[in-house]
């Protein structure tokens, strides 16, 4: 699986690690999935490996209704 940025997983996960917070790519599909918690350093440096701020990672996709979020 691609990130927005065109990234695997796995490369996803090795910038996170190079930049000093040891990340797998199971760690991440793990927190894409709401299956594993995400502390603020993993928030921060996953935000920087990608390239963006930290706060658009909170944010929700603008072509996602509210609606179409529940049950998740």
């Amino acid at each position: 699986m691609r990130t927005a940025r065109g990234l695997t997983q796995h490369q996803l996960a090795a910038h996170c690690t190079a930049l000093g917070r040891p990340m797998t790519n199971t760690a991440l599909s793990r927190t894409e999935r709401a299956r594993r918690r995400c502390d603020i350093d993993d928030l921060v440096v996953i935000a920087t490996a990608l390239g963006i701020p930290a706060a658009t990672l909170l944010l929700p996709f603008p072509s996602v209704r509210t609606g179409d979020r529940e049950g998740c």
